[in-house]
């Protein structure tokens, strides 16, 4: 009995096996060009990059908008919630997987991370500049929710930081840069309507807002769009755990007197046992 070749199906990559070792490829073809002959030598990483993702090669302005979301994200910096994770297990001495897969798993959700990017980006297919249609969505974002999901119902309009009360100078100074790329589309069509919005929903725009108008604006899904924002924030996580490496924990700010215990122990006395004493 013959055993039945297993076979990979992709559209993505072709790869051809070394003559005496079926384990090595002889060469890797991406949407039909060979990396080593055709995309190392001649593309730089973004328009490498967009064509994993699309199968097209990037015009130029799309790998220049998808460079400068790529700087934009490329270190969230020490308040967003998935550096810090990854800071925790770097002072902690855990193994780079660790403090990697700490800041993915931070960085995944829904507020200001890459479920929410999705959200937004699933949403631009649907109401695109339509100003009114967006309104009604943030104003009840679970309303046409249509079953169980292991995503929690939103706390806040996506896109917008419900912690804050102008729009930081960071997502200002962004969307200006991702706006000027093209002059029209729906980064510059999010930089006229901000105002209106931010007054509307009575919070200011976040930079998951103006990330995922970025990304529809070069034709990715959400389900790409979420992978992407994922994995362009890891360079940020990565040299913040390994900072917080050699620094140590003890120049690391735990919480120390700040925390403070409802139901202490320590204040009720200790009972007494034979040999011990408090």
């Amino acid at each position: 009995m013959t055993q039945e070749k297993q076979v990979y199906h992709s559209k993505i990559w072709y790869e051809e096996a070394e003559v005496d070792n079926p384990f090595a490829a002889k060469s890797h073809y991406c949407h039909g060009y060979n990396v080593t002959t055709d995309i190392l030598p001649k593309a730089p990483w973004i328009d490498y990059l967009y064509l994993l993702f699309t199968g097209l090669r990037a015009s130029s302005m799309q790998a220049q908008l998808l460079e400068k979301i790529a700087v934009a994200i490329a270190n969230p910096g020490m308040r967003d919630l998935s550096i810090r994770a990854a800071m925790n297990g770097g002072v902690g001495g855990s193994t780079a997987a660790a403090s990697l897969i700490a800041a993915l798993g931070t960085g995944a959700g829904q507020l200001g991370g890459a479920r929410e990017v999705y959200t937004l980006v699933e949403s631009w297919h649907k109401y695109q500049t339509n100003f009114d249609l967006w309104i009604t969505f943030l104003k009840d974002p679970n309303k046409n929710r249509t079953r169980t999901d292991v995503w929690p119902e939103y706390e806040h309009p996506p896109g917008f930081d419900p912690n804050g009360d102008q729009c930081p100078t960071t997502v200002l100074d962004t969307l200006s840069v991702l706006a000027a790329v093209e002059a029209n589309g729906p980064v510059v069509w999010l930089q006229q309507q901000r105002p209106a919005l931010e007054q509307v929903i009575s919070l200011p725009l976040s930079l998951s807002a103006v990330i995922s108008a970025a990304f529809y604006q070069l034709g990715f899904d959400a389900k790409q769009s979420e992978m992407l924002y994922l994995l362009l924030r890891l360079p940020g996580a990565a040299i913040h755990a390994l900072e917080q490496e050699t620094y140590g924990w003890k120049k690391f700010p735990f919480f120390g007197s700040h925390t403070e215990l409802t139901d202490d122990p320590g204040n009720k006395g200790l009972p007494e046992i034979e040999g011990y004493s408090q």
